[in-house]
């Protein structure tokens, strides 16, 4: 079903300069999809970010820890803000994409590592790297870069690989890591991908699907369905900016856009809110915002999110300082 969405209007607060570190939450979304801030969740004590820069994604465990990708490596947070976890050095570098999964009682987390070229599988427990996905020769292609930038997994242990800086084509191996097949073509038109950005298992459907982020689809990104075979299926909707990644909770789905806001999407794949929107062209899509020009309840380079089990919702952006931010859900 294709929606074509150049302007949405809903009814969002406007949030004026307020330092990120304010101590009063700032209120945003409407209905059932509406949120309040944390103002300084997962600061130091001295008030500055632990991340350094971020440029990732957001996944939370079954104990409700937050798992966040900084150019550093992953750091873990209690769902009270404080880092209880690091993944750093140079394997856990450069996530640019996440992805948690339980398999035989165990959580493994899934990476993409666009500047290091690879995917990877570690275990949540003891952060032991088990797998690694190299640009699979079996593929006959000849690339001359290889930029993973999404990744997922189907109830089957397939793992799917999007190469969205690069040839926009999505790699798809089994659970031991063998080449299974690839698909996808770069370009602007309808079955194909300008950015193959973001990408989940929408598990929203039966059979599932593979929900893919067209970044930069001209004239606006979009979201596509393709099956677990390769096959697109429909244009999901259009008119989203530059939509970076997808989290799904339940029958809804979260969609941070570079530009500094994040849509929610319900079931019929209609926006029912927008959270965090940024009303100043010049620091939506931007990296260089210090932690100094933060404003409480706006949003920047908006590039990964996640939803915990009660429905709150944790947002990165793309940022220069490393900004990770938790909205917690009201319940009228």
């Amino acid at each position: 079903m294709n929606r074509i969405l150049p302007f949405v209007a809903f009814s969002i607060a406007f949030v004026f300069a307020l330092p990120a570190w304010s101590a009063d939450p700032v209120r945003m979304g409407c209905g059932d999809m509406t949120f309040d801030t944390v103002p300084g969740w997962g600061l130091r004590a001295d008030g500055n970010s632990p991340l350094g820069s971020t440029h990732g994604g957001v996944v939370v465990d079954r104990a409700g820890n937050i798992y966040t990708s900084a150019q550093a490596g992953v750091f873990v947070f209690s769902p009270e803000g404080a880092v209880i976890h690091t993944y750093l050095g140079p394997e856990y570098a450069n996530i640019h994409d996440m992805e948690i999964r339980q398999e035989d009682g165990e959580e493994y987390i899934y990476g993409a590592r666009n500047k290091d070229a690879e995917g990877i599988k570690f275990r949540v427990r003891g952060g032991d790297i088990v797998l690694k996905l190299p640009f699979p020769q079996e593929s006959g292609l000849d690339l001359k870069k290889f930029s993973p930038t999404a990744i997922t997994v189907a109830a089957n242990g397939d793992i799917y690989l999007s190469d969205g800086y690069a040839s926009n084509n999505i790699f798809v191996f089994d659970k031991t890591g063998a080449y299974l097949r690839h698909f996808g073509t770069k370009g602007n038109g309808l079955k194909e991908f300008n950015t193959a950005h973001g990408m989940t298992l929408d598990t929203r459907y039966q059979p599932n699907r593979l929900l893919i982020c067209d970044r930069n689809h001209q004239p606006k990104g979009r979201l596509l369905h393709y099956d677990l075979d390769g096959n697109f299926i429909e244009e999901v909707i259009t008119g989203l900016g530059m939509p970076t990644s997808v989290a799904i909770h339940g029958d809804y789905v979260s969609v941070p856009d570079l530009h500094g806001r994040l849509v929610i999407l319900n079931k019929t794949n209609t926006i029912i809110a927008v959270l965090g929107n940024n009303p100043d062209p010049a620091k939506g899509r931007s990296f260089n915002i210090p932690q100094a020009d933060w404003v409480e309840g706006v949003f920047s380079g908006t590039h990964g999110s996640y939803w915990d089990k009660d429905g709150n919702l944790y947002v990165q952006d793309w940022n220069v300082s490393g900004r990770l931010m938790k909205l917690v859900r009201v319940r009228e």
